[in-house]
């Protein structure tokens, strides 16, 4: 099995989260825990990163519909 890894920097551009924010909802457990890849080397695997982004705009479409007049 082949795993992608992204670095931050690619995540950030990915999710249009910053780091800080990355980091923090990683510690809440509200998104994907980095691997490490050496002494000062975390990456994520794309794969992850691709399913929380699924489901983050499938919660907003559903909290969508939910505001929308009846």
């Amino acid at each position: 099995m082949t795993h992608t890894i992204l670095r931050l920097p690619t995540v950030k551009n990915r999710t249009g989260l910053s780091r800080s924010t990355i980091y923090l909802r990683v510690s809440q457990g509200t998104f994907p825990k980095p691997v490490n890849l050496g002494a000062r080397a975390v990456g994520w695997v794309e794969a992850e990163i691709q399913r929380w982004l699924e489901r983050q705009i499938e919660t907003s479409r559903a909290e969508g519909k939910s505001n929308e007049p009846k």
